[in-house]
C-alpha cells in the first residue's frame, strides 16, 4: 500500500501524514479526481437516455 500511495502522490504516507501541505494537496486532487469521473458519468447517463 505504501508503494502504491508513493506511486499514485509522489511520497510517502509518513510524509503525507506530517506534513498538511501534502494532507491539502492530496485531498485537493482526490476531490479534483471526483468531480471530474462525476461529470464523466453524467455525460454518458445523458447519451444513454439520449439514445434510447
Amino acid at each position: 500500500m505504501e508503494q502504491a500511495f508513493r506511486n499514485a502522490h509522489g511520497f510517502g504516507i509518513n510524509e503525507y501524514q506530517n506534513d498538511p501541505g501534502k494532507i491539502i494537496e492530496v485531498e485537493q486532487r482526490r476531490e479534483q479526481d471526483y468531480n471530474d469521473s462525476q461529470r464523466i458519468v453524467s455525460q454518458l447517463e445523458r447519451q444513454v437516455h439520449r439514445d434510447i
